[in-house]
């Protein structure tokens, strides 16, 4: 079997294996794609001639790229790839979007990077047949490198104005409505916020100009929908600080002393993620501050963490498992049709929220 080795400069193709074996190029591609429908013996001699001239089997990119369906979606982000792992929110709406997958077969792909370079590649080279943007910082730029790559995308978030991209989110200012209406009826007055990002890369306290120019309007909703329900209740929303974090653990911690170093302290906080609202109660026990007793903590996902912290954390839960499913369904179900879906959320009351100290 030497000889047939001597003089291959170009990599083995199925055509030299049928060859070798002195079988048709269908019946060598049947052996590796539909074995069952070939002749034992002739299926051993063209496996065994395969593995001496180290032809590995059909490159299945290619026969992928034929068929013109890949059978996987993408899911990116503009975060490290550890987000997917470590953020609860994105571990929850990551089991919807298996669970829509494993339902019919389909493969998915983490698409993330450290910097645009890299994820600009890592979009155009992602073999999928379409992709899920976990817009949560770097959306815009998420959306115009998807749209570069010409295949059905969904965002999961409704911040984007234009109406060309399907997307998937919650009302952001009902649930925010029902989280400020409930710390306010709990006599609170004093009030601050951890903000999820007005637009990418920056991170303290929002001005006003910062927030009416806000890229990710979600954002901006969730804000206006606290501001809306404090002033029904004769809250000067002038006087609440507003700290802009990145939804991690540093920007965060730094918020929380940036608000508490201020002359006044809230005793109450609006947290505009689980993730910033658990970090909050874990920083103020720290420091010898009780939660509710001393300060309330309302948070907003709904993400299974919640309930086991300790106090359990009070929330506004979006149906993320469903979102992560209905997103996934878009691109294996894509039919060409631009969708906006506007989901429901629960107001789940645990134990970090109480009544206000008295003075």
């Amino acid at each position: 079997m030497a000889s047939l080795l001597e003089g291959q400069a170009r990599p083995i193709r199925l055509a030299d294996i049928a060859k070798a074996a002195g079988v048709s190029h269908g019946t060598a591609s049947n052996v590796f794609s539909r074995p069952e429908i070939v002749r034992a013996e002739v299926r051993e001699r063209v496996k065994a001639i395969a593995e001496q001239m180290g032809y590995a089997g059909p490159d299945p990119k290619g026969r992928l790229l034929r068929a013109g369906k890949v059978n996987a979606i993408g899911v990116a982000t503009t975060e490290p790839l550890s987000y997917f792992f470590d953020d609860p929110f994105a571990r929850v709406m990551m089991a919807g979007i298996s669970e829509a997958c494993d339902a019919t077969g389909a493969g998915i792909a983490l698409v993330s990077a450290a910097n645009q370079e890299k994820l600009a590649w890592n979009i155009q080279s992602a073999l999928v047949d379409g992709f899920v943007l976990f817009c949560i910082e770097g959306g815009s730029r998420l959306v115009d490198l998807t749209r570069e790559r010409k295949l059905p995308f969904v965002a999961l978030e409704l911040g984007f104005q234009d109406e060309t991209v399907s997307a998937i989110g919650v009302d952001n200012v009902a649930g925010a409505r029902l989280a400020a209406r409930h710390l306010a009826e709990l006599g609170h007055r004093r009030f601050a916020v951890l903000s999820l990002g007005f637009a990418d890369d920056h991170t303290g306290f929002a001005t006003p100009e910062v927030v009416r120019s806000a890229v990710y309007t979600g954002t901006r909703d969730r804000l206006a929908g606290y501001f809306e329900e404090l002033s029904r209740f004769g809250i000067d929303t002038a006087t609440v600080p507003v700290y802009e974090t990145e939804n991690e653990e540093k920007s965060t911690r730094a918020g929380l002393e940036a608000i508490f170093a201020r002359d006044e302290r809230p005793t109450a906080i609006l947290a505009m993620s689980d993730r910033m609202a658990l970090i909050a109660i874990d920083w103020l026990k720290a420091r010898g501050l009780n939660v509710p007793g001393d300060v309330s903590i309302v948070g907003f996902d709904g993400v299974p963490d919640g309930a086991l912290s300790t106090p359990p954390l009070t929330t506004i839960a979006q149906p993320i498992t469903e979102i992560g499913r209905r997103a996934a369904r878009m691109i294996l179900d894509h039919d060409g049709a631009v969708r906006r879906e506007t989901m429901g959320v629960e107001f789940i009351v645990r134990g970090s929220t109480g009544p206000a100290p008295k003075a």
